[in-house]
């Protein structure tokens, strides 16, 4: 802020920003929004139980969701009654990793894509749902908790089978929004609590998904392409209407 500020000529607080666990409560509110039905019993399995995606199946926990697999890098872990997501991050905290977690049975780390849940969470890396692995998919929402964490490829596959995906572009822009919250804040030398901001973020989310949802119902089309339509569509109508040539 303060190198910014001294290339400016003056303060430029809004240079910093960042909001711990934004993207996960993103994740979780657009996640709850796309079910239909209350969060109690609603199974998840979440691919990547890094920063994004150990935050987001606490969140999904707490909201009532039982979390029943996990995968990291090493390997998986799975609970069918549900996982302790708490003792399990205690565990990760120490030992590096998902494997060994006593409170759960080891589970090959490509198997969870194919478990039998309700929602399932990519937050690992993009591309990381290939055609191949698409047709394994089991979970009728899908919430990507990565930027393209499914291939255009899968999302064929997982749109033929009757699987809703979330695409990341929705789900995953908590992190941003918190950021615009917070630049907007400094720029108004203002400060707001953590639950006026929160709420803030929460009818953000949750007027972009009735957004991307109703396009999606209109035209038929994935909420992917609801998305993304949207997004050009508004680039676009901002160019025209401040006279900008493409």
């Amino acid at each position: 802020m303060d190198t910014c500020g001294g290339d400016a000529g003056h303060p430029i607080p809004e240079t910093a920003t960042g909001a711990a666990g934004a993207t996960a409560r993103g994740l979780e509110i657009v996640a709850l929004r796309a079910l239909d039905r209350a969060p109690g019993g609603v199974t998840v399995a979440v691919q990547g139980f890094g920063a994004v995606g150990a935050l987001t199946a606490r969140r999904l926990a707490d909201a009532g969701c039982r979390v029943v697999a996990v995968s990291d890098a090493t390997g998986a872990v799975v609970r069918p009654s549900g996982l302790d997501v708490a003792a399990l991050r205690a565990h990760t905290a120490e030992a590096g990793s998902v494997r060994g977690f006593a409170g759960a049975d080891a589970l090959g780390r490509d198997e969870l894509l194919g478990l039998d849940v309700d929602v399932l969470v990519p937050a690992a890396l993009d591309g990381a749902i290939t055609a191949a692995e698409a047709s394994r998919v089991r979970a009728r929402l899908v919430v990507e908790g990565a930027d393209g964490a499914a291939t255009p490829e899968a999302d064929l596959v997982l749109a033929d089978a009757g699987r809703t995906v979330v695409p990341g572009i929705l789900a995953g822009a908590g992190g941003v929004i918190a950021s615009y919250l917070e630049s907007a804040q400094d720029a108004q030398a203002r400060s707001w609590s953590a639950g006026e901001a929160g709420a803030r973020l929460r009818d953000l989310m949750e007027d972009a998904y009735r957004a991307v949802r109703g396009l999606a119902d209109d035209e038929g089309l994935t909420l992917r392409r609801a998305a993304h339509a949207i997004g050009v569509g508004r680039v676009a109508e901002a160019h025209r209407l401040r006279g900008l040539h493409p």
